[in-house]
């Protein structure tokens, strides 16, 4: 049946279902955790090879436009200087020298039919003027730069340049066929042999045309070409395809007004590279026909959308996309194999040690086959069953158990079911009970299926249920009990207590609560007594405010644990009679005070009274002794205790009007109204009565004195302490009278 296998799946060799693999909750956040790192890890670093590639791109093509850049601006200069030798050749031109000379009308014609064919033939020529020495317009082409005058630096009486020099302006715009066209002229200067002027000749060149004849080898419409003057202004570059939101479109528009940031960074440099947002650019300053004393410095401009730069890596960008995918499905694979073999691993070993421990522990252990026959059993069985291990192979573990049919049918539905089952069986023969547990199990074999019976014995625990319950049975009297803990919560209470305070089966209610508001006053001097004498008796006085109609007398008994503290409180009441409670003066019949005073309040309601009302009130000094009650002084405590405990006596049966104040510690004065001497006797002694009947008389003196003429408080007070220290003297009833006046 249990063959040996070499399939290294551990499910094939369960006995029971815990010994598979299963994810705790603290592996799968562990897996999660980890997953998610390392998918946040793939994220990042996709992203940041995505921002690098880009960027690697947004600078591969700075590099590539800068040299560019050079070579566009070489190659203008070039152009504007080969300008220079052209307009410096139409100056020494045959044709211009004939008309110079003969200024005839014949020769003004065929010096224009010249011009014209130069301007059908060189699409950057715009034009040509000839000016007289004074500056005047001789000949023109076009009426388009009449408006167009020579500078004075020219004309100057000073001169400065002159002969073959040649004279470059700065880019100006003029408009032609309604559109503004960039233009530089260019001014040669016409000599006679003695170095006198005869006339300048000037050369209209399209900057445009310049540029377009230039850029088509270098540029796409997705990178324009810009031409920038020094101070931002736009001369060049206006056929921008959708250009970005703040460079300039309009020629003669301003970089420095529309992108402050663009221009800063090329004001500060001949050179550079500058990236934002939106996209990335490249600029260079050149020199474009320089002579001197003066230098013309403009800037080239490129520039390219970052989402163009995207457009050309977008295929890499699905590359590192797909490749960042693969290494996360890889990885997420590699992280929950590892787990996975982790979990076998410590499968396997929980299976070698439940096997080579099975049959070694203290627990008594059956496996069955399907047919209810014992195929193994470890010695901890044999000795619960008292019979030997191979007494018990091969029987039926009905007969070993003594099962009844019933219940053995019961336990085979329920392997069957592939459901545990559990019973408690005695046996009567040898005194012994023990608690069975069976489990279903499987091999890897369908076909086969084995029993795991483990059972332990509880003679010893039946053994203890049934005293328990027989202590019940005992508990359960006419005297009301409960069990607390030191804090006085419920842990058991008999039938009684339970009909007394009208409390619930499983109550975890509080002793306190339940018996009053005068036990929750008294509950921390209740403690401090159980805690020095182990015990406490007293009385509870029922009112509107309590669970129970008649008073109780309540004792309460502590149960020390090894350490000394208090761990259980045993609490009985019991029910006082009603006769018992009856016992008081005829004066006493009266509602009662509640409120013990300071001796200043006490004095103060003495002033408060007429002198007619003090005549009639006796006051009394109740002294509790503390010679006769402590024997060092850290005692105190238990001089405390004890006055409270005679305060609250005195409280439950004082009259009405009478007035009880704290004088000092184990000192009480009661101030009697409408009182004789007589009557403040009596009512001493039923003090004492009261007292010794809750053991609270020991160590107590009462000094009385009447008020038998117009005195202070203090007189008062001084005459009932002279009555005091004679009643100290005298060892017989503890009572004395001074002062006192007639019945």
């Amino acid at each position: 049946m249990f063959k040996r296998q070499t399939n290294k799946n551990v499910s094939k060799f369960l006995l029971i279902s815990a010994q598979d693999i299963h994810w705790s909750r603290q592996q799968v956040l562990a897996l999660a955790s980890q997953l998610s790192v390392m998918i946040i890890s793939v994220i990042i670093f996709t992203a940041l090879l995505l921002s690098l590639g880009e960027r690697r791109l947004q600078e591969d093509w700075a590099d590539k436009r800068y040299s560019e850049l050079q070579t566009v601006g070489t190659l203008a200069a070039d152009k504007v200087n080969f300008l220079k030798f052209r307009t410096q050749a139409f100056a020494n031109g045959e044709l211009m020298n004939q008309y110079l000379t003969t200024p005839a009308e014949l020769q003004k014609e065929r010096l224009l039919e010249n011009w014209s064919g130069l301007l059908t033939h060189i699409p950057e020529l715009l034009g040509l003027t000839l000016f007289d020495p004074q500056g005047n317009i001789r000949i023109a082409t076009t009426p388009a730069f009449d408006n167009i005058s020579l500078p004075e630096v020219v004309l100057s009486k000073d001169k400065i340049m002159g002969g073959n020099d040649i004279y470059s302006s700065q880019i100006q715009f003029v408009p032609i066929n309604g559109k503004l066209v960039p233009f530089v002229f260019q001014l040669a200067w016409i000599e006679n042999p003695d170095q006198s002027i005869r006339g300048y000749l000037v050369t209209y060149n399209s900057i445009t045309e310049v540029l377009q004849s230039i850029k088509p080898a270098f540029f796409n419409h997705d990178t324009p070409l810009l031409l920038l003057g020094e101070d931002g202004k736009f001369y060049a570059g206006d056929e921008q395809d959708s250009p970005l939101k703040k460079m300039p479109n309009a020629l003669g528009g301003s970089l420095q007004q529309s992108y402050p940031s663009i221009w800063q960074q090329m004001a500060n440099t001949n050179f550079g590279q500058y990236h934002n947002d939106v996209g990335t650019f490249v600029f260079l300053k050149i020199e474009l026909a320089a002579h001197h004393p003066i230098i013309r410095e403009y800037y080239l401009l490129s520039y390219i959308r970052h989402e163009d730069i995207a457009a050309r890596f977008e295929r890499w960008r699905y590359i590192l996309m797909s490749f960042g995918v693969i290494i996360a499905a890889l990885a997420s694979a590699l992280l929950f194999t590892r787990h996975r073999f982790q979990l076998e691993k410590n499968a396997n070993t929980n299976s070698i040690t439940l096997s080579s421990s099975l049959f070694n522990s203290h627990q008594s252990c059956l496996l069955v086959n399907n047919s209810g026959r014992v195929i193994k059993a470890n010695k901890q069985a044999a000795e619960t069953l008292s019979l030997d291990i191979d007494e018990l192979l091969e029987r039926r573990l009905q007969r070993i158990l003594q099962l009844e049919d019933h219940t053995y049918q019961a336990l085979v539905q329920a392997m069957n079911g592939n459901k545990p089952w559990s019973e408690v069986i005695s046996f009567n023969d040898q005194n012994c009970t023990i608690c069975v547990y069976a489990q279903p199990g499987t091999t890897h074999l369908k076909s086969e299926h084995y029993w795991v019976i483990t059972f332990e014995n509880v003679t010893e625990l039946s053994t203890v249920k049934q005293q328990a319950y027989t202590y019940q049975l005992l508990s359960e009297s006419d005297v009301a009990t409960a069990l607390t803990d030191a804090n006085g919560e419920l842990i058991k209470f008999n039938h009684k207590f339970k009909k007394l305070l009208d409390v619930e089966e499983a109550s975890k209610a509080n002793i306190v609560d339940l018996l009053g508001e005068e036990i929750t006053q008294q509950w921390t001097d209740i403690t401090s007594r159980l805690s020095l004498q182990g015990k406490w008796k007293g009385q509870i006085i029922a009112n509107t405010g309590t669970r129970f109609a008649n008073s109780l007398k309540a004792s309460i008994q502590a149960e020390h644990s090894l350490d000394g503290d208090i761990e259980y409180l045993v609490i009985t009441l019991q029910v006082l009679k009603q006769q018992t409670l009856s016992k008081q003066l005829p004066s006493q019949q009266s509602p009662l005070s509640s409120m013990i005073l300071p001796l200043v309040e006490l004095e103060v309601h003495f002033s408060t009274l007429t002198e007619p009302n003090r005549e009639q009130t006796c006051l009394m000094i109740m002294d509790i002794n503390p010679e006769g009650l402590i024997s060092h002084i850290s005692d105190i405590d238990h001089l405390e205790k004890r006055q409270k405990d005679i305060e609250i006596q005195l409280l439950i049966d004082l009259p009405t009007g009478y007035q009880v104040a704290r004088w000092r510690l184990g000192s009480l004065v009661i101030l009697l109204p409408l009182s004789d001497s007589i009557q403040a006797h009596k009512y001493a002694m039923s003090t004492m009565d009261r007292l010794e009947q809750s053991d609270l008389n020991e160590g107590i003196n009462i000094g009385i004195a009447g008020y038998p003429k117009q005195q202070g408080f203090e007189d008062y007070l001084a005459n009932a302490e002279v009555a005091l220290k004679r009643a100290k003297q005298t060892g017989d009833q503890n009572i004395c009278q001074a002062f006192t006046r007639k019945a």
